[in-house]
């Protein structure tokens, strides 16, 4: 591959010998026989897939099957007094993960609460957050955000009267350049900063894995009198995130990619403790009702605590039990021995394709680890959409993005630098055709 090579790259043995030994020293390589493997996937040569995908659909943790089983078999026995009687009692059921999330996401217990889905969420914070008048009615994102965040900022602009094409503020990198400069976010929102009202930025952009530098950002949106909010869709439980202590407003994240609860799993919702007791208004259901009243099935609304009073309806618990399966993996091994794999793990799969003689990749995904997650996003200059499916006849499961982006993600708690090194082989031979 034409360009730079990485300052790593030089400390690293790019053989197969020197992936399997960077296994042997892998002190999460155990985590990985505690995911299902894709069996199902193979390639044309009947190969199994290596699946680098986690930033789109995380792999089945093995627990997630005893995890349901043992709820339908408190329904089956107990009925409705498995809301209280059951091994893990539905009524209290999401309480479980206050906890677990705080400490994934950087929050206080009482910031935090499991719920709905990310967009659902996301509109419910706005419903609460984005506070439109005459002079300050605008939304900051960036150009390339997720398409459903870019639906909820435009329709939440129009619910409230407002032209999206005029009260959204879609940040764009420089010419010729893929990732967005902090210098060139502060002076955006420094010159129209009098008419924003929000600034919602996906923590970690999931086209090219840029990490935004969300604290300094974040200083910014308040220093002009914004309400900042994230999408941490990408972030949550790739990078290590401080919510509280970043100040920020709101955040909501799915559960389905990095954190592997399974297809359209019970997504996260963050309110900074600031705003628990304000008199913010917000969409109220009898689950963000107190729980020492909820069952008084009174008409008037007594809040929960913190996050939990924006609440709607009573937890899914079947769709929670794959989340309570994986995020308890979560907890126990912790965010920084996460961090410091894919550091190493992303680096080495960098200095894979770097050594790929082929002038047609470039890796759009910022150098600098500290700048990005676990994920290389990779333009395959001449191809398009089919190159993926040529890609995965050769036995990488990867992720495609219009018009000519492969996104490869290495998930640290079950992802090998052996899985690294048959990638680069197989990126090879699709390269040849």
């Amino acid at each position: 591959m034409a360009g730079d090579r990485t300052i790593e790259e030089a400390t690293f043995d790019l053989s197969e010998a020197g992936a399997r030994r960077l296994d042997e020293q892998d002190p999460l390589r155990a985590e990985r026989d505690l995911f299902e493997s894709p069996i199902g996937l193979k390639d044309a040569a009947g190969r199994q897939c290596v699946y680098l995908c986690g930033n789109s659909l995380g792999l089945m943790p093995k627990a997630v099957r005893p995890a349901l089983e043992q709820e339908m078999a408190d329904w089956s026995d107990l009925g409705v007094d498995a809301h209280f009687d059951g091994a893990n009692p539905w009524f209290s059921y999401h309480e479980i993960f206050r906890p677990l999330a705080a400490r994934l996401v950087g929050a206080l217990a009482h910031e935090v609460v499991m719920m709905n889905s990310l967009t659902v969420n996301l509109h419910l914070m706005m419903a609460s957050f984005y506070r439109p008048d005459a002079t300050r009615f605008r939304i900051v994102i960036e150009r390339g955000a997720f398409p459903s965040d870019c639906h909820a900022v435009a329709s939440q602009a129009h619910f409230h009267g407002f032209d999206p094409d005029d009260a959204v503020i879609a940040l764009a990198p420089r010419e010729g350049e893929s990732l967005l400069r902090v210098e060139d976010v502060e002076r955006a929102l420094r010159e129209q900063g009098d008419s924003i009202a929000l600034v919602l930025l996906g923590a970690v952009n999931y086209v090219t894995g840029q990490l935004f530098d969300l604290e300094e950002i974040g200083r910014i949106a308040h220093d002009i009198g914004a309400v900042y909010g994230l999408d941490l869709a990408h972030a949550a439980g790739n990078v290590p995130l401080r919510l509280h202590d970043w100040n920020v407003d709101f955040a909501t994240w799915c559960s389905y990619k990095y954190l592997n609860s399974g297809p359209g799993a019970v997504a996260g919702c963050f309110v900074h403790e600031r705003h628990h007791e304000s008199d913010l208004p917000r969409f109220e259901g009898w689950w963000g009702n107190n729980p020492a009243s909820r069952f008084r099935m009174a008409p008037q609304f007594e809040a929960g605590p913190g996050a939990d009073a924006w609440q709607l309806s009573n937890p899914p618990i079947m769709a929670m039990a794959p989340l309570k399966a994986s995020m308890e993996i979560f907890d126990r091994v912790g965010m920084e021995a996460l961090r410091a794999k894919s550091v190493r793990l992303t680096g080495y799969l960098e200095a894979l394709i770097d050594s790929i003689d082929d002038d047609r990749l470039q890796i759009i995904t910022p150098r600098d680890p500290a700048r990005r997650g676990a994920q290389l996003s990779i333009v395959v200059q001449g191809e398009g959409r089919p190159f993926r499916d040529r890609l995965q006849q050769h036995g990488v499961v990867g992720d495609f993005r219009e018009p000519n982006i492969i996104r490869l993600a290495l998930a640290p708690l079950y992802n090998s630098f052996h899985d690294a090194w048959i990638a680069a082989e197989r990126l090879k031979e699709a390269l040849a055709g």
